[in-house]
């Protein structure tokens, strides 16, 4: 496993040397979903708190299965990602070849931005430019048709090579925000800022307060609160993968802005400091500890949904990001229910209550589904529609969190 890793790193240091600094990226994200990140599902990977869900998504298949059917817990699909191993060496020839598909990010399409979503009449999908002392960002902003003053904002943080439009369309939230009179913003990470659109979660500039990517998006959400004279008590954030691990540091950083987190398949807040470090994390391993991590500094409201097949990045790290949501709980209780969604795809819903009673943390890990957008559109990348719908669950669950925290009552 390490001699693969080193391998692969190898080859991405001489990329980078000759100025192919995307193609490296693309060929350690491949060797993740390829190989290497496959090679964590045969090993209990460390977790911040070990659970009953932990143990599911973290234990050796095998032994997972063994263990649930003996305590009679409700049966977990074996991960469809331990079909896609394949060695390193194979990999490499494959990507160099171009013979990857889909899976092969050298050859994915990028986002077709000129594509648009379709809105009801009287809504509006708009594409903006945010500017401030941090840097500059294009953003689209749905506005639902709905009169009078928006009921919240939700800021969607999109996943490595996707764009905005592409992620509103897979997401499919413009459509629960017009149900309940939501605006959404979907900003857009640029290439010059990372070759492969990914938010730079793994920089340590971009994981304070008040610098890089995070001042940029709080900017962002600040000027919208004034625009259209939000709650602020309604205001949330959410996002996929890269985007989902830049929402937990959004989170973490900027209590004040954001009431409630939404994070799927993505990582905790400081999970890594650089490339090696964000590497481990991604395969489960132990989360970086550097001078620069900034930690969550009360409790927040999250809702987590991973995918227990995911090759990308390993639902370990869900197990992480609840613990951290939930640190600081003067009391909690888990529930943990299961369920299947209407295309059939099962799932476990743990929900986590505080001292009053209330539910203030969800975990959603939806058996065999990899690394996409749970009940999301086929129209949009990254998104398996059978599943259950992580949209209309994470706005159902920043309104019960608005609601308690207007009423008083959390």
């Amino acid at each position: 496993m390490k001699s693969n890793l080193v391998a692969a790193l190898c080859e991405a240091t001489r990329l980078t040397r000759t100025q192919k600094l995307a193609d490296a990226i693309r060929l350690i994200q491949e060797t993740l979903s390829g190989s290497a990140i496959l090679a964590s599902h045969q090993r209990q990977a460390p977790t911040a708190a070990p659970s009953r869900l932990s143990e599911i998504t973290t234990k050796k298949p095998d032994r997972a299965y063994r263990a649930q059917a003996a305590s009679g817990q409700p049966s977990v699909k074996k991960p469809q990602a331990e079909q896609l191993r394949r060695p390193l060496g194979q990999t490499i020839n494959l990507l160099r070849q171009g013979k990857m598909g889909r899976l092969n990010p050298m050859t994915m399409e990028r986002p077709t931005w000129q594509k648009r979503p379709v809105i009801p009449e009287g809504a509006e999908f708009l594409t903006r430019s945010f500017n401030g002392p941090s840097g500059t960002r294009d953003y689209e902003l749905y506005v639902p048709r709905h009169s009078g003053t928006p009921a919240g904002l939700v800021v969607m943080l999109h996943g490595c090579t996707q764009g905005p439009v592409d992620f509103a369309i897979g997401t499919g939230m413009n459509q629960v925000a017009e149900e309940r009179g939501l605006i959404v913003a979907y900003p857009a990470q640029s290439q010059s800022a990372n070759p492969s659109l990914c938010w730079n979660w793994f920089n340590p500039n971009h994981q304070k307060r008040g610098s890089g990517e995070p001042a940029t998006i709080a900017g962002l959400t600040q000027e919208l609160i004034a625009e259209f004279g939000l709650n602020r008590k309604r205001v949330f954030i959410a996002g996929l993968s890269a985007g989902g691990a830049m929402a937990a540091i959004m989170g973490g950083i900027y209590p004040d802005v954001y009431a409630a987190v939404g994070v799927h398949s993505g990582l905790g807040s400081g999970a890594a400091g650089d490339l090696i470090s964000a590497l481990a994390a991604m395969r489960g391993e132990e989360q970086w500890r550097g001078r620069h991590r900034e930690t969550i500094r009360r409790s927040m409201r999250t809702i987590v949904f991973h995918g227990d097949a995911d090759p990308t990045v390993h639902p370990s790290n869900g197990d992480r990001i609840v613990a951290a949501a939930k640190a600081d709980l003067e009391s909690g209780r888990d529930e943990v229910l299961s369920g299947r969604s209407p295309g059939g795809i099962d799932y476990l819903r743990a929900t986590t209550k505080n001292a009053a009673g209330h539910s203030v943390v969800e975990h959603w890990i939806v058996h065999g589904l990899g690394h996409a957008w749970s009940g999301g559109s086929s129209e949009g990348s990254y998104t398996e529609p059978r599943g259950p719908d992580a949209s209309r669950e994470m706005i159902r669950f920043f309104f019960e969190q608005a609601r308690l925290s207007e009423s008083g009552d959390d």
